[in-house]
């Protein structure tokens, strides 16, 4: 296996099978790990990104992370060939069985393929102190990297609602660009 943690300048391309075999590695600690520990990283890892390049593109690299993790979640995790229905039903029990959050489908317009979605008890904000933001940029990303792998077409996600801007979910509009 090549090794994905080289010292060098070389790019470190993403590749699922990178995630390795986590049964195996962690047979005494299991899967799972506490939100806390999540958050340690991603809030300390935008606070670097922030620093070095300024809130605008940290929350831009965020969204871009999220989007190829979106991206290759939908390739490895879910069945591309069932009806929109089933595919957002299978989504909503897949974000439940990983923890990332509770999924609701608001609005969706079949006519452009826009939605307007909702994640309650989310992983990247529920239970954060109210700032007047919103700050799940990550969360965009992932699910316009859903979307668009699912349907083919290129997804605006912006998030309108959030728990850290006072609200009990967050809720994000999905729009077609192309």
């Amino acid at each position: 296996m090549a090794n994905i943690f080289k010292r060098d300048a070389t790019v470190h391309e993403f590749n699922w099978d990178n995630l390795g075999d986590i049964k195996a590695g962690r047979e005494d600690l299991g899967e799972e790990m506490p939100v806390l520990v999540y958050r340690l990283m991603q809030f300390t890892m935008l606070d670097i990104l922030t620093k070095d390049f300024g809130p605008d593109k940290a929350n831009e690299y965020f969204r871009r992370a999220g989007f190829l993790a979106g991206t290759e979640f939908t390739k490895h995790v879910l069945d591309l060939t069932v009806d929109l229905n089933t595919f957002l039903a299978n989504l909503t029990q897949a974000l439940v069985d990983l923890k990332i959050g509770i999924l609701r489908m608001e609005a969706f317009d079949p006519d452009s393929g826009d939605l307007v979605l909702t994640v309650g008890q989310d992983l990247d904000c529920s239970g954060l102190p109210v700032t007047n933001e919103t700050v799940c940029n990550y969360d965009e990303g992932f699910i316009s990297g859903i979307l668009g792998t699912y349907t083919g077409k290129t997804y605006d996600v912006r998030e309108i609602d959030c728990w850290a801007s006072g609200d009990r979910v967050c809720r994000f509009n999905a729009t077609v660009t192309a």
